[in-house]
């Protein structure tokens, strides 16, 4: 994985020095976090639609559902006591995650999650008013 990794940051320009920092710091994270949950869709039990703006709907719909259980994972893990870190780098080479799981190729990567006790507790950030971020209509 951290070769497809090097390539997509050379071809962002990245000089060989911040490119190792990166690929590192990712190999960290991976080899660090206690529990890695990778979450995916598989399509085969959708249904299916002759028309594209369904098909597009549908896989949209899809993406969605996973979002929310993820959310979910992160939620019940908190309440735990678990710290979590939702990263979508399986996102960017799915064949290779499905390759080192031996994942079905229905099964679409969407989204991994780091999971475990945290070192330290971050202060809760001050969150924007319902005003500021809501459209009443």
């Amino acid at each position: 994985m951290s070769v497809e990794f090097m390539h997509d940051l050379e071809k962002d320009g990245l000089p060989p020095e911040k490119i190792q920092k990166q690929v590192d710091r990712s190999k960290g994270r991976i080899s660090s976090a206690p529990v890695i949950i990778v979450i995916g869709l598989d399509m085969t039990e959708m249904d299916v639609y002759t028309d594209a703006k369904r098909k597009i709907a549908e896989y949209t719909m899809a993406v969605q559902s996973v979002a929310n259980a993820g959310m979910q994972i992160l939620l019940a893990a908190h309440a735990e006591g678990l710290g979590g870190v939702w990263v979508c780098s399986p996102l960017f080479v799915p064949k290779t995650i499905q390759n080192i799981l031996a994942l079905q190729a229905s099964w679409e990567p969407q989204g991994m999650f780091y999971l475990g006790y945290p070192d330290v507790i971050p202060n809760v950030r001050e969150r924007k008013s319902l005003d500021e971020i809501t459209l009443y209509l």
